[in-house]
């Protein structure tokens, strides 16, 4: 979204970016009273508390002097605490949140849980990914790139918003108990956007065959290809946010983001071996195989999950209330996806498949920072619905916080880590792949400030601002075709980096004024912080 930032793994073999995701619980809300996770901070204020009440502060203790007291605290390297004491307490709190109880460690736990199954997705994928790199070449890699693009921005728009729609309404039908509700959204959404999705697909198809003339011939046979994943690539997209809205986490993330770039990884290792040629068509027909098959096997297990929750019975089915709700989300997400591939498509335009391949393994590296919003995001979408359908205004305000900080400081670490580490993992795609670090560190400063607001874009949509969202995004898109025009021409790989980088800055400003401005929450990492340090002294 969207997921998706940068695309959060959406590269050929994965769903598209939409880092929204639900969790269900029917326990109380969290309240101040409950045990919150430790800090460092509150580690650090914990073990001096817990020194101040075994020993006087007036002098050392029996059998110690001041001088082995410092000699231990030198040793140790920190003032008043040892890390032995620090990783003890850090401990305990990961125990906490792994068995925990209450809502706010359910949603960490589910936080932790989608973030897990996206490292192992980005492993897998990032391998997929170096091999079809190093066996197609950038020419035959980069074509392929072009033509996944248009899956993902095909698919985004076909799915018509239900894809977070779903989301929103399943939590808000379970909170509610309105089971004959539920299974019409259940029913509906997944028939209504295959047959969207069919329907696009038969026009791409039509488009491509009429005009074939004017394609260039490296783009148009995987083109027509790809076409054959749109239906089942947007129906995993749906049904990824129904599993989401169920707190199925696995179901929603397992098949999409592990199972489908698992299988086109093994499928062109076959391919490989028995000696099929290694070009974008190959590619194309292995994401085909297993965009259906990792799509069947989601709705096998969907399926059989939902008829144990809302079983047989009367449906009541909402069009107008639904479609009301999901097209202005079909609208964040079509803006969405403009502002991250908008750089491939111009790219493609202006330059040849070579400098395509090479962007993009750039994006792809760098892109990796985003898993952890979407992880985030997975978590708390949900909730923050469900908070507010409570009118929990104080457990609202404080998941919005946690979120935040759980975006922001892992996302900059990633991004250190991404950076020193760069260019040797550019270098296993190719030689020539290396040409992609330098748009590595312009594409970081937008991520990083994009995850200073944690999941802003989702607390919006959850609370019914989904047009002000989608406004946000109108321009912002508008904004990135302008920049990538503009700056590409002249400036190559970095220009179309540094149109992406602005755009995200850019969204991450006006986000952050529509929540407060709207809701009365804010969401800027760094606005909190510098309200507490007073609040503190």
């Amino acid at each position: 979204m969207a997921r998706k930032a940068m695309r959060c793994g959406a590269g050929p073999g994965t769903a598209s970016p939409r880092p929204c995701a639900v969790a269900r619980s029917d326990a109380a809300p969290a309240r101040a009273s409950d045990p919150q996770p430790h800090t460092g901070h509150a580690v650090v204020n914990t073990l001096k508390a817990r020194n101040r009440r075994k020993a006087p502060s007036s002098g050392p203790g029996p059998g110690r002097t001041a001088a082995s007291d410092t000699a231990e605290t030198v040793k140790l390297g920190l003032p008043e605490i040892g890390l032995v004491s620090i990783f003890r307490e850090l401990s305990i709190a990961l125990r906490e949140v792994i068995a925990g109880g209450d809502e706010r460690k359910r949603t960490q736990r589910a936080a932790l849980f989608a973030f897990s199954i996206r490292v192992v997705s980005a492993a897998i994928a990032y391998a997929s990914q170096v091999v079809l790199a190093r066996w197609m070449g950038s020419f035959e890699y980069g074509a392929f790139v072009f033509v996944w693009v248009w899956v993902l921005v095909l698919g985004g728009v076909s799915n018509l918003g239900l894809s977070i729609g779903t989301m929103r309404f399943v939590s808000e039908y379970r909170e509610q108990e309105d089971t004959p509700r539920l299974r019409g959204v259940l029913l509906a959404s997944r028939l209504v956007t295959f047959a969207m999705a069919t329907l696009v697909a038969g026009a791409g198809f039509g488009v491509l065959h009429f005009f074939g003339d004017g394609i260039a011939p490296h783009y148009l046979l995987p083109g027509l290809l790809v076409m054959c994943c749109l239906p089942m690539h947007t129906l995993i997209d749906v049904q990824d946010g129904i599993a989401r809205g169920m707190q199925w986490i696995g179901t929603a993330l397992i098949p999409p983001y592990v199972l489908r770039p698992l299988v086109i990884l093994l499928t062109m290792i076959i391919a490989h071996e028995i000696g099929l040629p290694m070009r974008a068509t190959t590619a194309a027909g292995c994401a085909i195989f297993a965009t259906w098959l990792a799509g069947g096997i989601q709705l096998l297990l969907l399926q059989r999950k939902l008829s144990q929750v809302a079983g047989r019975g009367p449906r009541a089915y909402e069009f107008a209330a639904w479609l009301g709700t999901s097209l202005p989300i079909l609208m964040i997400l079509a803006f969405d996806l403009v502002v991250q591939n908008t750089d491939v498509l111009v790219l493609s335009h202006y330059m040849s498949p070579r400098d395509v391949g090479v962007y993009y393994a750039g994006v792809k590296t760098i892109g990796l920072i985003a898993f952890v919003h979407f992880a985030v995001a997975s978590a708390v979408a949900n909730q923050f619905a469900k908070l507010n359908t409570r009118g929990d205004r104080d457990g609202l305000h404080k998941l919005v916080g946690d979120a935040v900080r759980w975006t922001f400081w892992p996302s900059l670490a990633a991004a250190v880590a991404l950076l020193a580490l760069g260019r040797p993992m550019l270098w296993l795609f190719g030689p020539e792949f290396t040409a992609g670090y330098a748009p590595m560190f312009v594409l970081a400063i937008g991520l990083i400030v994009k995850a200073s607001v944690g999941p802003a874009e989702f607390l919006l949509n959850m609370l019914g601002e989904q047009m002000r969202s989608a406004a946000v995004l109108v321009f912002t898109a508008i904004l990135n075709i302008v920049l990538n025009f503009m700056l590409i021409p002249r400036y190559g790989l970095i220009g179309a980096a540094a149109a992406t980088s602005l755009s995200l800055i850019s969204s991450a400003v006006l986000y952050r004024a529509v929540a407060r401005r709207r809701l009365g929450i804010e969401v800027s990492y760094f606005v909190r912080l510098l309200r507490r340090k007073p609040a503190a002294a």
